[in-house]
C-alpha cells in the first residue's frame, strides 16, 4: 500500500515517525508539507491566491498513492477530496470550538473576518468530502459525531517513539519540585493555571517550574509570578532540553482547562515521572488514574494540594507510578501497533475505490 501524507510544518516530525512505522509494517509513504504543494485564498502569500492544483496533480501522478492522509482542513485536503482516492483526515483539536474562539478573539477586523469565513467554508468541504475522520482521542470522536453523525470516524491515537525518551542528566533545579510543560496560546486551556495560586501558597517549600511560552504568558505571570516558589523557564529546545527538564523534576503537572492528547503527558510518563493532571477532555485517556498518576477536577485546588503533597512526600510512590507510566505509554502508544490498526482501517476503503 502507498500512502500520501500531507501535513503542517509543525507536525512533520511526528508524521515522519508515522511514515517510518508504515515502512516497518510493509507499506510505502510520501510525506509533504501541504502548503508547499497547494495553497490559495486565504493565505499569507497573495501571489498564491489563484494557484492551480498542477503541483498536486503531478504529485498524484508520480507517486500513485492508494490513499491520502491529511492532518488539517486546508487547500491540500480539498484537492485530495477531489481525487478518486480514499482520504483520511486526522482531527487534532475541537475544530468547531476553536473557530468560535477565533471569531471572538483573533479575527475581529474586517479582513480577518473575511479570511475566517473562507476558512470555515474550506473546513466544511473538507469534513463533508473526506472518507473518514480520525480524531486523536475518544473524547474528540464524540465531538466530531455531534457535528457529523453520519460520517465514519476512527480514533487515531497518535504514537510516540519511546526510544527517544531515555535517562539523562537533568538540569539543575531546586527540589522538591513540580514541573509544568505547556504553552499559553488559548485562554480556555491556560486559565486553569491560575488555580495554582492557592497551591503555591499552601506548598511554599515546593518549587514550581513552568517551561513554555505564548501570547498569554503575561496574564499567567501577573498572578503566579509574585510567588517566590514559581519560576518561569521560557520555551525549551525540543527534544534535548525538554528531556533534561523532565529528567530533573520530581512530579509532572498538566494544569489545563482543555486538552485532547497532550504529547508532553506521554513524554513525562516515558521519562518515568508520576503525573498529576486536570480531568478534562482527552487527558484521562493519556494516563491511568491512581496508577501512573492522579486526575484532579477542574478548579479543585484542594485536590492539587492533596495529590502533589502525597507524591512529593512519598519517594516510593513516585518511583512506582513513574515506572507504570512508561509501561502504559509503551503499550498503548506504540507507533507500529497504531499503524497496523490504521492499515486495517484503510484496506476496505481502497477496495471500494
Amino acid at each position: 500500500m502507498k500512502l500520501l501524507i500531507g501535513g503542517s510544518s509543525s507536525k512533520l516530525f511526528h508524521l515522519q515517525e508515522f511514515g517510518e512505522s508504515l515502512v516497518r509494517c510493509g507499506a510505502e509513504y510520501k510525506l509533504v508539507y501541504d502548503m508547499d504543494v497547494y495553497t490559495g485564498f486565504p493565505g499569507n502569500k497573495i501571489g498564491r491566491w489563484f494557484e492551480s492544483t498542477k503541483k498536486f496533480d503531478n504529485l498524484i501522478e508520480e507517486f500513485k498513492p492508494d490513499a491520502i492522509f491529511v492532518d488539517r482542513q486546508r487547500h491540500f485536503c480539498l484537492a485530495a477530496a477531489r481525487t478518486h482516492l480514499p482520504v483520511f483526515m486526522l482531527l487534532r483539536g475541537d475544530y468547531w470550538s476553536e473557530m468560535q474562539m477565533a471569531k471572538k478573539t483573533l479575527y475581529t477586523s474586517l479582513p480577518r473576518r473575511i479570511a475566517l469565513s473562507q476558512w470555515e467554508k474550506i473546513g466544511k468541504k473538507c469534513f463533508e468530502n473526506t472518507d473518514v475522520i480520525l480524531p486523536i482521542c475518544k473524547y474528540l470522536e464524540g465531538v466530531a459525531k455531534e457535528h457529523y453523525p453520519q460520517k465514519p470516524t476512527s480514533v487515531f491515537l497518535e504514537g510516540i517513539n519511546a526510544s527517544r525518551w531515555y535517562p539523562v542528566k537533568g538540569m539543575e533545579l531546586k527540589h522538591p519540585c513540580v514541573g509544568l510543560l505547556q504553552d499559553s496560546n488559548w485562554w480556555g486551556k491556560t486559565k486553569e493555571m491560575l488555580v495554582l495560586s492557592k497551591v503555591l501558597e499552601a506548598m511554599p517549600n515546593v518549587t514550581f517550574y513552568w517551561a513554555g511560552d505564548g501570547p498569554l504568558r503575561e496574564r499567567v505571570m501577573s498572578v503566579l509570578g509574585k510567588y517566590e516558589n514559581f519560576k518561569w523557564l521560557g520555551r525549551l529546545q525540543y527534544p534535548d532540553k525538554v528531556r533534561e527538564y523532565l529528567a530533573a523534576i520530581d512530579v509532572y503537572a498538566l494544569v489545563s482547562g482543555m486538552d485532547l492528547a497532550p504529547l508532553t503527558l506521554k513524554e513525562a510518563q516515558l521519562m518515568e515521572k508520576p503525573v498529576v493532571a486536570t480531568d478534562v477532555g482527552g487527558i484521562p485517556e493519556m494516563m491511568e488514574d491512581n496508577k501512573t498518576g492522579f486526575l484532579v477536577k477542574e478548579g479543585d485546588y484542594k485536590g492539587w494540594i492533596e495529590k502533589l503533597s502525597l507524591l512529593i512526600n512519598d519517594n516510593k510512590k513516585r518511583r512506582e507510578m513513574g515506572s507504570e507510566g512508561r509501561k502504559f505509554v509503551e503499550s498503548n502508544f506504540n507507533w507500529d501497533l497504531i499503524t497496523r490498526r490504521f492499515l486495517d482501517e484503510v484496506t476496505p476503503y481502497i477496495k471500494k475505490k
